[in-house]
C-alpha cells in the first residue's frame, strides 16, 4: 500500500525533470541560433566606388571625423628597442574576411591625444588656389615648332618634368608633342602617356595655354631634329634667348631630359600659374587608375582616419642612395653591387655613416614605428603602405608591424584579379599609391624623395592638408632623449600654410638652385592666394 501511495509522486517528478531538459535544449537551440545571425562575413570593406562630382579628379575637400583618441607613452628612447604594446582581440587589425571598423577609438598606453592634435587638419590661414591667368593673357600664338619630350626618372619625377615642358612651350611658342614616358630606367615600366594618364583630357585642359597634339605629324617624322639638353633651373631668359633662336633653322626640338629643367622662382606670374594648371588641373591620372585609387581610397575609409605612410624603403632608393643602417653585410653588398652596375647612377662610392649622419637616408621602418608613437598615434592606427616592394621584406617590417599591426597596402586591399592590370607597371602602381595619400587624413614620408615633395605640394594646394615630415637629421642629433621630444620637435612641420623657401644663404651656381624648395613641394604664393572676406569687401565699397 505504501509502495502504491508513492508511484505518482514519482511519476509526477519524472514528467518535471523532461519538461525541464526540453527546456533547457530549447534554450541552447536559441543562443546557438543567435550567434550564427550576428556572424557577418565581408571580404572587403567596401567594394563601391566613392561618389565624387567629377569622376576621374581628386576631391578637394577631405571628410572630417570628430572621434577621441589616447596617447601611448612617449617616455622612450630613439635608437633603443621598444616593447610593442599589448594587444587585445579588439584592437587587432581587421583580416580582409572581417567586418570592417567604420568608427572606432583608437586606445593609447597612458594620457591622451584628443581629436584635435592627432586628426585635425592645421588651418589653411583662408589661402586658396587662384590658379586663373591674368587679364592680360592670351591663347597661344601660331605655333613655331614642335617640341618633343623625352621624360626622365619615376612617376612623380616624370609628372613635375612634363608640367615644366608645359611652361617651356608657352615661352617659347612650340606645339608640344604629347611626352615619352621613360621606359629605360631602373623600373623598365613599358607604359605609354595614355596608359598613366588621362590623354584627352590633357590635351584639352591646357587648350588656352599651349597646342597639344598625341603626334609628331607625319611630314615632319623625317625631318632634322635639334636634340637639347636643356639647362638646369633655367629661367625665362634662356628659353626666349637661346632656345626660340633654335626655331630659325629647326622645325623640331627635342628635350632629352625634363626634369629640373626650370627655375622654381623668378618667373612671370602666368608661367608660375600654367604650371599650376598643368599639374593639378590638366595632369589627371587615366581613368582606370582614377577608379582604382578612388576604390582602394573607400576601402581605407572603412577603418577609420588613416595615415598613409610613404615607407621609402626599396631596393632601388637604398642602392642608389647608399644607405645601409640597420641592414646585414650581405644587403650591403647586393646594394653596392646594384649601384656599381647601374650605369646612369654617377655616385659609385658612398659612406652609409656620413649620409646618414646629414640625414640623407630614409628612417628604417623599426624608427618609424618609433616615431609614430613619440607622435602619439596609438597601435590600433590604421596606416595605408605606399610604396613598393620594401627591402627585406618581413625581416625589417616586423617590428613595424608588431607596434602597428593595421598595415595594410594595395595588395591587402584588392584582390589578385583587381590588381592585375596595374602590376609589372611600376608607374600605374605608384599612380594608386599617390591617390590614396593625397587622400589620407595624414601623409607622412620617411624619407624627402620625389614622391614626397609631389604629394606634399598637392595636399597644401588642395587646403593644407596634414603632412608630417620628419627631421631625420634633427632626431638623429637629438639622440638617445629624442622620442619624448618628437610631438614637439614636429609642431611646425605640419603642413600648415608658408612661403615657398629660397636658396640657402651662402650657396652658389648649381648648388644655390639645388638648395632651393621645389616648385611643386610648395606652390605658395604662386597658385595660392589669400581668400578676401565678404566683410572686408563691404567695409572696403563703404568707405568709397
Amino acid at each position: 500500500m505504501k509502495e502504491k501511495m508513492q508511484w505518482p509522486w514519482r511519476r509526477r517528478k519524472v514528467v518535471v525533470v523532461v519538461v525541464l531538459r526540453k527546456l533547457l535544449t530549447c534554450a541552447i537551440c536559441v543562443i546557438a541560433l543567435m550567434g550564427l545571425l550576428s556572424v557577418r562575413v565581408h571580404v572587403f570593406p567596401s567594394s563601391k566606388v566613392s561618389d565624387l562630382t567629377d569622376p576621374y579628379k581628386l576631391p578637394t575637400v577631405t571628410q572630417q571625423h570628430e572621434l577621441n583618441y589616447q596617447k601611448l607613452s612617449a617616455e622612450k628612447k630613439w635608437t633603443q628597442e621598444l616593447t610593442p604594446p599589448h594587444l587585445s582581440k579588439e584592437q587587432a587589425p581587421p583580416h580582409l574576411s572581417k567586418a570592417p571598423l567604420s568608427s572606432h577609438k583608437l586606445n593609447g598606453a597612458n594620457g591622451s591625444l584628443d581629436f584635435e592634435k592627432l586628426w585635425k587638419q592645421p588651418s589653411n590661414r583662408d589661402f586658396v588656389p587662384c590658379v586663373q591667368p591674368g587679364s592680360n593673357y592670351m591663347a597661344p600664338d601660331e605655333s613655331r615648332g614642335y617640341l618633343l619630350v623625352h621624360t626622365n626618372g619615376g612617376l612623380n619625377q616624370m609628372r613635375a618634368g612634363i608640367c615644366d615642358m608645359v611652361a617651356v612651350a608657352r615661352i617659347i611658342n612650340a606645339t608640344l608633342v604629347v611626352p615619352e614616358l621613360d621606359k629605360r630606367s631602373f623600373w623598365q615600366d613599358t607604359s605609354n602617356f595614355s596608359d598613366v594618364f588621362d590623354e584627352d583630357h590633357f590635351i584639352n585642359a591646357l587648350a588656352n595655354d599651349v597646342k597639344v597634339i598625341k603626334k609628331l605629324p607625319k611630314d615632319l617624322s623625317s625631318a632634322t631634329k635639334v636634340v637639347m639638353h636643356f639647362r638646369s633651373w633655367s629661367g625665362l631668359e634662356y628659353y626666349r634667348d637661346e632656345i626660340a633662336s633654335l626655331w630659325e633653322e629647326f622645325q623640331v626640338i627635342r628635350a632629352a631630359k625634363s626634369d629640373s629643367r626650370l627655375a622654381n622662382n623668378h618667373l612671370p606670374p602666368d608661367i608660375q600659374k600654367v604650371r599650376c594648371r598643368a599639374c593639378y588641373e590638366a595632369l589627371r591620372f587615366s581613368p582606370k587608375i582614377e577608379a582604382m585609387g578612388k576604390l582602394l581610397v573607400d576601402r581605407m575609409r572603412a577603418y577609420g582616419p588613416f595615415i598613409a605612410l610613404h615607407l621609402r624603403y626599396e631596393k632601388d632608393m637604398l642602392a642608389f642612395s647608399g644607405c645601409t643602417h640597420g641592414l646585414s653585410d650581405v644587403e650591403a653588398e647586393e646594394l653596392r653591387t646594384i649601384r656599381e652596375n647601374t650605369a646612369y647612377w654617377k655616385i659609385k662610392d658612398i659612406n652609409a655613416t656620413e649620409q646618414r649622419s646629414r640625414g640623407y637616408c630614409p628612417l628604417t621602418p623599426t624608427e618609424v614605428g618609433i616615431f609614430l608613437t613619440g607622435l602619439g598615434y596609438p597601435s590600433n592606427t590604421p596606416i595605408y603602405i605606399a610604396a613598393g616592394e620594401i627591402y627585406g621584406g618581413d625581416t625589417h617590417m616586423a617590428d613595424l608591424r608588431s607596434r602597428y599591426p593595421i598595415l595594410m597596402s594595395k595588395e591587402k586591399l584588392t584582390s589578385v584579379e583587381e590588381l592585375e592590370p596595374f602590376t609589372n607597371h611600376a608607374s600605374q602602381m605608384a599612380a594608386l599609391d599617390y591617390i590614396v595619400s593625397v587622400e589620407s587624413d595624414v601623409f607622412i614620408p620617411s624619407y624627402s624623395g620625389n614622391m614626397a615633395r609631389a604629394v606634399e605640394g598637392h595636399r597644401r594646394f588642395l587646403g593644407h592638408r596634414k603632412t608630417i615630415s620628419p627631421d631625420r637629421r634633427g632626431l638623429l642629433m637629438e639622440g638617445r632623449k629624442v622620442s619624448n621630444r618628437i610631438s614637439e620637435i614636429h609642431k611646425k612641420l605640419q603642413g600648415s600654410p608658408r612661403r615657398r623657401r629660397g636658396p640657402v644663404s651662402g650657396t652658389k651656381g648649381m648648388d644655390r638652385f639645388r638648395s632651393e624648395e621645389a616648385f611643386y613641394v610648395n606652390p605658395l604664393p604662386d597658385c595660392l592666394c589669400k581668400r578676401v572676406s565678404e566683410n572686408v569687401n563691404a567695409s572696403t565699397a563703404s568707405m568709397r
